[in-house]
């Protein structure tokens, strides 16, 4: 049985606070070894973790960021939005392949708290890597030239991560308007279904 624990970091006038909560458990009949992948990062750079892990010490690692930039996009046709990159690092520490697909919605979504304002997912072409974190916009450099082809698209990855080993990508959140407060977003798996947490909703993908 794994079990797994989310582990939720904010940030309040320079300092730090992390609050644990169990919120599900994941079934798994493999009998696995955990040692810890090569890739090393300041866990306070990321908003949440969250952990699947067996008695034995197996584990699956979701690590999601805080947002950066908030920056105006137009798109070919005029239409004004405001974007926020945000990243995910999920670390297979089991002896087999994870196999990652992930399918975000055609159609927008409301805004929690956030009455009018409707959001877009999109999943951009770029590989995110852990030298990126400290850039602009996590290093992501096509948006634009991504957005203006993508924008009327459904968004979907699929990827194999190996034993022992880590992979990384881009989340764009494209909104019409100012989000009043805080913007927090991050991927979770609740036994084998992914989900995708804006604020407090959730978007099964």
């Amino acid at each position: 049985m794994i079990l797994i624990m989310v582990t939720t970091g904010f940030f309040c006038s320079g300092q730090s606070s992390t609050d644990s909560v169990y919120v599900g458990t994941l079934d798994s009949t493999k009998n696995v070894q955990s040692q810890k992948p090569s890739i090393k990062l300041n866990e306070n750079n990321f908003n949440t973790k969250y952990e699947y892990t067996e008695s034995n010490g197996a584990r699956i690692i979701i690590q999601n960021s805080f947002p950066k930039s908030g920056i105006n996009y137009t798109d070919p046709n005029g239409k004004k939005y405001i974007y926020a990159v945000f990243w995910t690092q999920i670390i297979n520490e089991t002896f087999d392949p994870l196999e990652l697909t992930i399918d975000f919605p055609l159609d927008s979504f409301e805004i929690p708290s956030s009455s009018g304002n409707y959001m877009r997912l999109l999943l951009p072409y770029d590989t995110m890597t852990i030298d990126k974190e400290p850039l602009y916009d996590y290093g992501l450099t096509i948006y634009f030239f991504f957005l203006d082809n993508n924008l009327h698209k459904s968004s979907s990855l699929k990827r194999t991560i190996n034993p022992k080993d880590s992979s990384s990508f881009h989340v764009v959140t494209l909104y019409n308007h100012g989000i009043n407060g805080t913007l927090r977003t991050g991927l979770g798996l609740l036994k084998k279904n992914l989900f995708y947490r804006i604020n407090n909703k959730e978007i099964h993908c």
